[in-house]
């Protein structure tokens, strides 16, 4: 019986409008359409309950834990939603004695589903593995991070990889106007009007994420006061609504070293706007400058090198504005050196003739130094004819003089092949000379 402080439960008056509008069914999902469209495998898997263990990999808001519940809805299976953080290796254990019991009593399989599984710790991944393995569970674990860093290779080896992409602003717009026609659980209840440029602004600061999309349209259209009976959203109000464009950055993720990689190989193939592109991002995504500098350095210095030897002076005197400066005013030093570095001609010689000294290095016994070259200023080392013959090169024509300086073990490697680019020319000591 009711007390009188008992309250009847909706779950659509409380829970946010992104998760009220979870899709039921597979044809209610909207997007990746690679992967669910008409005769995709895993559309015909879902269909037909025949769902092998799968990992869904994408970044926040594309539908990863909509698909799970869209499975749970349409199999006959046990669904069971474990926590990746608080679910400890015990509890795993016991839905997995719960799973085996269902299976042998009832032939009824079980379905277990992790989001964010990269947070996962190994044991709690090894615990599952062998479940997984014999089919005792069937697997679903959702993850924003590469799965090939985060996920235990042989849990990897036994599922499917699903890649889920940011929604297209299409898809975006699909999403919100289902929203805004749902009276059960959407806003259908109310009598919107959204001008084109609100629309737009939601399109493209949403960058992809669903989520985030439907949450700005739920706050503009609650927080907006009806004009006879109407809700108008002015530009205004989506500015308010969603304020920051959401970006697809993590500092510890592959998506951090996948921005990386295109900002560095932007600079080296000459593109500047590329590469003042993938700056900002960086930037704006609140990546620490000095590691962008630090980048800038040794790319300087990979890239350029002796083709203009003044790039590296630009990249190190970025570094030194930044330390003085720092951010916002700081950017632009910083970004006139990753121009100094896009428009200077190329060489990596210097790269390659490091890595060719020390793979010399490392390949072969280290030979001993020429008697002429070693030190001769302590006592003692004339008597071991240390610097015998030694030729200063700055007492012959040019300052420079023929002489050897590698080990006599040492076979003439040529370590180091000027690119012909720029000023790497070889204009020095014996290169002065034709040889």
């Amino acid at each position: 019986m009711d007390d009188l402080f008992s309250v009847t439960f909706n779950p659509n008056q409380v829970a946010p409008l992104a998760d009220r509008m979870r899709p039921r069914t597979i044809n209610e999902y909207i997007g990746q359409s690679h992967i669910l469209g008409p005769g995709k495998l895993l559309r015909r898997a879902i269909e037909a309950d025949r769902i092998s263990s799968l990992i869904l990999y994408g970044p926040p808001g594309t539908g990863k834990t909509s698909l799970a519940h869209v499975i749970a809805q349409a199999t006959a299976a046990s669904f069971v939603r474990i926590n990746a953080v608080s679910s400890g290796v015990k509890e795993i254990r016991e839905i997995i004695q719960n799973a085996t019991e269902q299976l042998h009593l009832y032939g009824k399989k079980t379905l277990v589903f992790c989001d964010e599984v990269h947070r996962f710790n190994k044991g709690q991944q090894d615990a599952l593995l062998p479940a997984v393995e014999n089919g005792t569970i069937t697997f679903i674990g959702a993850t924003t991070e590469n799965p090939f860093f985060e996920i235990n290779s042989a849990l990897l080896s036994r599922s499917t990889l699903f890649q889920l992409n940011p929604l297209t602003p299409e898809e975006l717009r699909q999403g919100l106007q289902q929203a805004l026609m749902d009276n059960e659980r959407g806003l259908g209840q109310y009598a919107v009007e959204i001008v084109p440029d609100a629309w737009e602004h939601w399109l493209n600061y949403a960058n992809g994420d669903l989520r985030r999309a439907l949450n700005a349209l739920e706050l503009a259209v609650l927080t907006t006061s009806p004009v006879d009976g109407i809700r108008h959203i002015s530009m205004e109000v989506a500015e308010e609504s969603i304020q920051q464009r959401a970006m697809r950055f993590d500092k510890n993720g592959d998506n951090h070293y996948d921005i990386i990689s295109a900002f560095i190989k932007s600079m080296r193939g000459s593109d500047p706007d590329a590469a003042l592109y993938w700056l900002a991002v960086l930037l704006e995504s609140g990546e620490d400058p000095r590691f962008i500098v630090r980048r800038i350095i040794v790319h300087a210095s990979e890239d350029v090198g002796l083709a203009d030897p003044q790039v590296m002076l630009q990249a190190q005197a970025a570094a030194n504005a930044l330390e003085w400066l720092g951010l916002p005013e700081a950017r632009i030093p910083i970004a006139q050196a990753v121009l100094a570095i896009v428009t200077a001609p190329k060489s990596n010689s210097a790269y390659d003739a490091i890595n060719s000294a020390l793979d010399y290095v490392r390949t072969h016994p280290t030979g001993e130094v020429p008697r002429h070259l070693r030190d001769a200023h302590y006592p003692g080392a004339k008597k071991l004819e240390h610097g015998k013959g030694y030729l200063y090169p700055h007492t012959y024509p040019g300052h420079w003089v023929e002489q050897q300086y590698l080990p006599e073990s040492v076979e003439t490697p040529g370590f180091f092949t000027p690119s012909g680019l720029g000023q790497d020319v070889g204009n020095r000591g014996k290169w002065d000379h034709g040889e």
